[in-house]
């Protein structure tokens, strides 16, 4: 079990190998497809003039990003009325609609690790090896153990975009996760699919 405190350095990520179980404390933030798509059309390829606090935003989030994680995750919150936030729910969600713009976001912020469920593809491997970064998978249907890791929300922006597809801040203790794609151009994925395919293949044969 690696234990890593975000944000993490780029020697740490090259450490790392498919398959190895990890334990993450710190700092790191949600991010969906909401929020992945305002970051690439509003500051990387900048095609959405920028509107409201969207540059306050922006800035707020570069030093949390640098060095950090972004969690695919659309967590169920209590409090949201008195914004004494907690997370009652924080299951990861499939990555796969995100590989249009991950690799593009990691570069943009030199993040150093997503975390989500199902794996990634080539765009997003590529930039594994480049940025570095590392693909660390969580465990789908344990939202609320994995909620117990989170000991506290620090804030959240871009709540109009709904909770589930806000930046909710979160600070986390031994959460836990494993690499399922690293630096090095491992992906467990791609073999799980290659492999599967391969039976697929024969199946239809007979």
């Amino acid at each position: 079990m690696h234990e890593i405190t975000i944000p993490i350095r780029d020697e740490t990520i090259r450490s790392l190998k498919v398959g190895e179980p990890v334990a993450l404390t710190g700092v790191m933030v949600t991010g969906r497809d909401t929020v992945h798509k305002w970051l690439i059309e509003t500051f990387i390829k900048k095609t959405r003039p920028l509107q409201g606090d969207d540059l306050e935003v922006y800035e707020a989030l570069k030093p949390l990003l640098e060095g950090g994680i972004i969690y695919h995750c659309g967590p169920v919150v209590s409090g949201l009325d008195t914004k004494k936030y907690k997370f009652v729910a924080a299951g990861p969600t499939t990555s796969i609609r995100e590989e249009p713009y991950q690799a593009d976001v990691m570069k943009h912020f030199d993040l150093k690790g997503v975390i989500g469920k199902g794996g990634m593809g080539p765009k997003t491997l590529k930039g594994c090896q480049e940025v570095p970064f590392v693909y660390f998978h969580a465990i789908g249907g344990a939202a609320t153990l994995i909620a117990q890791s989170v000991t506290k929300v620090l804030g959240v922006y871009k709540y109009e975009f709904g909770v589930p597809e806000a930046i909710w801040v979160i600070e986390v203790k031994d959460f836990p996760a494993v690499v399922t794609m690293d630096a090095h151009g491992q992906s467990l994925h791609a073999v799980v699919e290659e492999q599967s395919g391969k039976v697929l293949a024969e199946l239809l044969a007979k």
